[in-house]
């Protein structure tokens, strides 16, 4: 199994070669509504998902499904614009097979982008947050079976999950561009439904502030190859159990579009002095 996945990154690293020999610093993954800072890069090539073996099909809406490689604020990097989720029916291996890929082009930090619903009364809808820590209750980990060494270690430590340096350039970063930047935790839930609201009251015991259904095996396959991580969640929905009302999935891409400006500049500015 080792060699098989080494194999399979090896494949998948040629087919985008092909397409461009940049070597990124950072790569990047933007969730769902969150596509539109490809526009802002310097891009030097496309490739989608469908050409890379053993890349997944993203099935959900506003997930393009589409690699770019190019500049961004002078720095190179790679985008994922779309990722994939345990809801689709893939498994935790097969949504975290292309941060393996990524590192293996070169990328050593990975910024991580979502939307969530905030649970952190204080919080708003269209806010931003830097994520300090997660809740993985997906129920799995992307790391179960056998070990790859030539990868990462068999129990890769958490203690800081996100990069506290790139978390400090990212609240300079907000203050200096006069941007609300809230610092927590996310929680990662199976899905596709949305929480109860004995669910939500449950998650903000826990301690978590925004949830979501992504992001989490991401991060722990990144940490495992010891990638710097910064992660970004826009807040599109409110999920206060006592005053919780009906949300769509139209509303949260709306919330995450009008909000997405804010945290493209962010991105960019915190990815330029990478």
């Amino acid at each position: 199994m080792t060699t098989d996945l080494i194999e399979r990154m090896d494949a998948a690293v040629a087919a985008v070669r092909t397409h461009s020999a940049l070597e990124p610093e950072v790569a990047i993954i933007l969730g769902t509504g969150l596509g539109a800072l490809v526009d802002m890069i310097e891009t030097e090539a496309t490739v989608p998902y469908g050409e890379i073996p053993d890349f997944p099909e993203p099935t959900v809406e506003t997930h393009s499904g589409r690699l770019v490689l190019g500049r961004l604020g002078g720095t190179p990097v790679v985008a994922m614009q779309g990722r994939f989720h345990r809801y689709e029916g893939y498994t935790l291996q097969e949504v975290t097979f292309p941060i393996r890929v990524l590192k293996a082009l070169g990328a050593e930090t990975l910024v991580v982008s979502n939307v969530s619903g905030g649970m952190n009364p204080l919080w708003a809808v269209g806010e931003l947050v830097l994520i300090d820590d997660h809740i993985n209750l997906l129920g799995d980990s992307p790391l179960v079976g056998p070990n790859v060494d030539e990868l990462g270690p068999r129990f890769p430590d958490m203690s800081e999950p996100y990069d506290r340096g790139l978390q400090e350039m990212a609240r300079a970063a907000a203050l200096d561009l006069g941007l609300r930047l809230n610092r927590g935790v996310y929680v990662a839930v199976p899905g596709p439904q949305l929480e109860t609201r004995a669910e939500y009251r449950m998650l903000r015991t826990l301690g978590a502030d925004v949830v979501g259904m992504s992001t989490v095996p991401e991060v722990i396959v990144a940490r495992h190859m010891d990638m710097r991580v910064l992660g970004l969640s826009i807040i599109t929905d409110s999920c206060l159990p006592d005053a919780l009302e009906p949300v769509s999935v139209e509303r949260i891409i709306e919330a995450a579009a009008a909000a997405e400006p804010h945290l493209t500049r962010l991105i960019e500015r915190v990815v330029s002095q990478i």
